[in-house]
C-alpha cells in the first residue's frame, strides 16, 4: 500500500511539473508571437510616414504633381500625404486596423526634426463621403491644419516636413489576459520621418 502511494504521489509531482514547464513554455511561445506581430506592425508604420514624408517633401507647395496627374495645386498636397499613408498602413499583410490609428501629423520640423510650434496639421480615422486622392478613399478626415501647403518652401535653406503616425496596438494571444490584470492590454506605438524638401 505504501508503495503504491509513493508512485501517485510520484506521478502527481510529475503531472505538476508538466503543468508549470507547459506554462513557461506556452508564455514564451505567446511573447514571442505577439512580439513578431507588433514588430511588423511598427516595420508598417515606418514605411507608411516614409512614404507620406516622400510625397510631402517632393509635392512641397502642390505646383507640380507627383505621381497623382491633375492632383496639383497647394489644396491636394496633404491628401495626397495622407494618401500614401494609408496605402502602407492598408497594404496586404500590415495586420493595421485604421480605426486603432489616433492620429497622422503633418508638420514643419526643426534642426532636429521636432516640430516647429503652430505647424502641426492633423488628420483622424473618419469616412468622409467622396474624399480621396491618387485612387484612395480616405479613411481619414482632416481636423486642425494650421500649416497651410502654399507657405511652403524649397529655396535654399530648405526646410522640412515630418509625418507623424500613433497606433493603438491591442494584445492579441493568451499574454494580453496576464498585462491585462496590469492595465497594459494596448501599447500605444508612434513612428515619425522627417525629410527634407527636395530644391
Amino acid at each position: 500500500m505504501t508503495r503504491t502511494n509513493g508512485r501517485e504521489r510520484q506521478r502527481g509531482q510529475a503531472l505538476v511539473e508538466f503543468t508549470l514547464v507547459l506554462l513557461v513554455i506556452m508564455t514564451l511561445v505567446s511573447a514571442i508571437g505577439e512580439f513578431g506581430v507588433a514588430f511588423g506592425t511598427n516595420m508598417t508604420m515606418i514605411e507608411a510616414t516614409r512614404e507620406g514624408a516622400r510625397v510631402g517633401a517632393v509635392l512641397v507647395d502642390g505646383s507640380t504633381s507627383f505621381g497623382c496627374p491633375g492632383f496639383t495645386g497647394s489644396a491636394n498636397v496633404d491628401p495626397q500625404i495622407i494618401a500614401a499613408v494609408q496605402r502602407a498602413l492598408e497594404s496586404p499583410g500590415s495586420g493595421i486596423t485604421i480605426a486603432n490609428v489616433d492620429w497622422i501629423h503633418i508638420y514643419q520640423a526643426d534642426a532636429s526634426g521636432n516640430p516647429v510650434g503652430g505647424t502641426i496639421n492633423v488628420w483622424t480615422p473618419g469616412i468622409t463621403s467622396g474624399t480621396g486622392a491618387c485612387g484612395i478613399h480616405f479613411d481619414f478626415v482632416q481636423g486642425a491644419h494650421p500649416w497651410d501647403p502654399s507657405t511652403r518652401d524649397n529655396t535654399l535653406p530648405v526646410a522640412s516636413i515630418g509625418v507623424s503616425v500613433q497606433y493603438r496596438y491591442h494584445l492579441f494571444t493568451p499574454l494580453s489576459v496576464l498585462t491585462g490584470l496590469f492595465g497594459a492590454s494596448t501599447i500605444t506605438m508612434v513612428d515619425s520621418t522627417v525629410m527634407a524638401f527636395e530644391p
